[in-house]
């Protein structure tokens, strides 16, 4: 009923909710485009706009290797997703437990880093706080990675929890860079469903 009222006053919807399934119904039963803005599923927009931000700054950001640090959620599996979708090698560092499904996972993060041109991180949930002590992004952990390696925690990030202060203040950060392209990237995603 709310989908059948919606259509009449809006020419697309941008939706924010925890389960997936709900945009797949709206979708199923609106006649204008559905957005999917964030599910615990995935959180498609954000990565589009990384992308879009990493293929400005970098050479070759496809042949890139990524490392994911975080648990299994909505972060995690939206960079699988784009990972499977545009073709460049993820792995993620994590104990195994949180491991995102169908991701290599290494436990050691020490070893995992080394080889890695980008490093994305999620927040942890403070459940989860004493479980992630031992993988913390550092500047000293940076240094291994590959030469011009860049970190780009998701916002909101911690320091102090995911990532140390020192890390944010050097200039292996990029995150600010990123989220100064999410507007723009959000305007074609919608202009470009407009248009189709």
């Amino acid at each position: 009923d709310v989908c059948g009222y919606i259509q009449n006053w809006a020419d697309a919807v941008i939706v924010r909710h925890r389960d997936i399934s709900m945009l797949e119904i709206m979708a199923n039963t609106l006649s204008i485009p559905v957005v999917n803005a964030m599910t615990d599923e995935n959180h498609p927009c954000e990565m589009m706009s990384d992308l879009y931000t990493l293929s400005k700054i970098r050479t070759d950001y496809l042949r890139d290797n990524y490392l994911f640090v975080g648990a299994d959620g909505n972060i995690g599996r939206a960079w699988k997703e784009a990972s499977e979708a545009f073709g460049f090698r993820l792995n993620q560092s994590s104990p195994s437990r949180y491991q995102v499904p169908g991701v290599f996972c290494n436990e050691n993060l020490k070893e995992a880093i080394v080889g890695t041109d980008i490093i994305c991180t999620d927040s942890i949930p403070s459940s989860m706080i004493e479980d992630f002590k031992d993988y913390q992004i550092s500047k000293e952990l940076m240094s291994i990675a590959n030469e011009n390696a860049i970190l780009n925690p998701c916002p909101p990030f911690y320091k102090g929890e995911e990532v140390t202060e020192d890390v944010i203040n050097s200039d292996y950060f990029v995150g600010y860079e990123f989220k100064k392209n999410l507007l723009r990237v959000q305007q074609a995603i919608l202009i470009y469903c407009l248009s189709t």
